[in-house]
């Protein structure tokens, strides 16, 4: 298969798996994805989604988020890990928002970036999810299935960010890194991965990752 057939192929067995894509964080706006995104940072989808109604029943937006203090936020979220510094982000990130802002999240990256605890991932997940504007969060799932199926070199997640970008066409970008999301929790996980049932890799794998592969399966 050339790189090109590779390509079309993973376009299509995702789009036929995932033709409806949902997001795995709960939100109702740009401001509760942004404050979700930012908790989810080395915890799980599913506990940030536990957590968020606790915090969003108390503050939705900027200005009650600002009411409450750092350690009352810090207190609600204790569960997602890491809360001092991200009860110290939401809580500076708000005040920002109303004061440089209008109480607004803006639509760029560079703005967004400068937001506390808001780095270029959670920054490129709230642009193409809360405003449909074309990036490519690259997560730890990305991140090992562009390795897995050759399509980068894995060095670290910029240089996956920019080989994904320079091989899918734009306009599909924002569908596909979530479609890829979903199929690496599914299909190919790190832990417990069976290949047989992860089409893609097993279609358009790396060499030297399915032959360590089943290298591993002959001693287990």
């Amino acid at each position: 298969m050339t790189k090109a057939e590779k390509i079309a192929f993973t376009i299509d067995t995702l789009q036929e798996l995932y033709p409806e894509i949902p997001v795995p964080l709960d939100h109702k706006d740009p401001y509760t994805l942004l404050i979700a995104v930012l908790m989810s940072a080395q915890s799980t989808d599913v506990r940030v989604n536990k957590i968020t109604p606790l915090l969003f029943a108390k503050a939705d937006n900027p200005y009650d988020m600002v009411k409450l203090s750092v350690d009352e936020i810090r207190e609600i979220i204790k569960p997602v890990g890491l809360s001092p510094m991200k009860a110290k982000g939401i809580h500076g990130l708000s005040k920002i928002l109303i004061d440089k802002h209008n109480g607004e999240v803006p639509q760029n990256l560079p703005d967004l970036e400068e937001l506390p605890a808001v780095g270029h991932k959670t920054a490129s997940v709230v642009i193409s999810q809360a405003f449909g504007i074309p990036a490519f969060p690259v997560d730890t799932h990305i991140h090992r299935l562009l390795y897995r199926w050759g399509f980068t070199n894995g060095k670290n997640v910029v240089q996956t960010e920019k080989d994904a970008k320079r091989l899918f066409p734009k306009e599909i970008w924002n569908d596909l890194h979530l479609q890829i999301i979903w199929y690496g929790r599914e299909y190919s996980p790190a832990r417990g991965w069976d290949l047989e049932k992860d089409i893609i890799t097993k279609t358009i794998g790396r060499k030297t990752v399915l032959n360590d592969y089943y290298k591993n399966k002959k001693t287990r």
